[in-house]
C-alpha cells in the first residue's frame, strides 16, 4: 500500500520516495523559503495570497527559479487530488539545490516540494512566553519567510519549557513584533492593534485577513503592552484566531474577550465564503 505522496520538482512521487540531496543548500545552509496553507473540505485557501508572498519571499533573497503561480497552483491541485485531502496543511519548499559547502549559492536549478500533512488540533486558548532574543527587524531576511527557522526553534522550545504553546519576540526598538509562527494582535483603547510590518514581523495572510475584516490597525506597541491588555490573540494559517490566555503565566482578562470572538466569527465567515479572499 502507497503512502502520502509529495510533488517534488515536477513529479508526484510516494513521501516514502521523496529524495533531496544531502547538498541541497535548504538543509546545509537555510537558503530557501516556504509557504504553509490550509485546505478546507480539499480546497486550497487564500492561494493567491500564499503565492505572493512565497514570490516576495524569493525576491527578498534573490532565490531564482522559483516556478510560475500559474505551476505552483497545478502542484497543490495534484498533491490534494492524490491523497484526498479534506482539512489539511499544505507546505510549499523552494530552496536554491544542492551545492558545494558554505554561503555561495550554486547555480540551480532549485529543489521545488509541495508536501501535506494533516491539519494540527490547537487548543481552545494558548499561553505565550516572551523570550529574551530580540527579532532583528533590520536583518537582510527580516519579513521573508525563509527555511532558516534556527532562531524560531530555539524560542519556541525555550517557551515550551515554561509551560506555554508559544513565543513571543520584541524588536530591537523593544517593541512587541510576533510569535515564532504567528502574529499578536492585542486589544487597546477598544480596539485592536497589531505591529506593523516595519517592526520585523512578518506579512502573515491570516494577519492581513483579520486587518481587512476587523478593521485592525497597524501601530507600534510597547512589549508591556501585550500582557497588561484586556484580551490578545494569534493569528496564523493553521492557528487561524486563538485567544491567549495567558503571558508569562500571568492570565489576560478574558480569553476570549469580545473582540478577539468577533474575529474569530469574522474570519470563520471568509473561510466559508470564499477559498481565494
Amino acid at each position: 500500500m502507497s503512502g502520502p505522496k509529495v510533488w517534488l520538482n515536477g513529479s508526484l512521487v510516494d513521501e516514502a520516495d521523496a529524495v533531496v540531496s544531502v547538498l541541497d543548500h535548504g538543509f546545509t545552509v537555510g537558503d530557501g523559503v516556504f509557504e504553509t496553507l490550509r485546505t478546507y473540505g480539499g480546497r486550497p485557501f487564500a492561494v493567491r495570497r500564499h503565492l505572493d508572498r512565497l514570490a516576495s519571499s524569493a525576491a527578498g533573497m534573490a532565490l531564482p527559479g522559483l516556478p510560475s503561480s500559474d505551476a505552483l497552483r497545478s502542484a497543490l491541485d495534484e498533491v490534494v487530488a492524490a491523497n484526498g485531502l479534506g482539512d489539511a496543511v499544505l507546505r510549499i519548499t523552494v530552496t536554491s539545490g544542492p551545492g558545494p559547502a558554505g554561503s555561495a549559492r550554486p547555480p540551480g536549478p532549485p529543489t521545488v516540494v509541495v508536501s501535506s500533512s494533516p491539519a494540527p488540533a490547537w487548543p481552545p486558548t494558548v499561553d505565550v512566553a516572551v523570550v529574551p532574543w530580540p527579532r532583528n527587524d533590520r536583518g537582510a531576511l527580516s519579513g521573508y519567510k525563509t527555511t532558516s527557522y534556527g532562531e524560531n526553534v530555539v524560542a519556541l522550545a525555550r517557551a515550551v519549557e515554561q509551560g506555554a504553546g508559544e513565543a513571543v519576540f520584541a524588536n530591537l526598538a523593544g517593541d512587541l513584533c510576533e510569535g515564532t509562527g504567528s502574529n499578536v494582535v492585542v486589544a487597546a483603547g477598544g480596539r485592536l492593534v497589531t505591529p506593523p510590518l516595519r517592526s520585523g514581523c512578518l506579512a502573515g495572510v491570516t494577519r492581513a485577513l483579520v486587518i481587512e475584516a476587523c478593521g485592525v490597525i497597524e501601530d507600534d506597541l510597547p512589549l508591556a503592552a501585550l500582557a497588561r491588555a484586556p484580551e490578545a490573540f494569534l493569528t496564523s494559517t493553521t492557528r487561524e484566531v486563538q485567544p491567549i490566555r495567558a503571558v508569562d503565566g500571568h492570565p489576560l482578562a478574558a480569553a476570549p474577550g469580545p473582540l478577539t470572538t468577533a474575529a474569530a466569527a469574522a474570519l470563520a465567515a471568509l473561510i466559508a465564503a470564499t477559498p481565494d479572499p
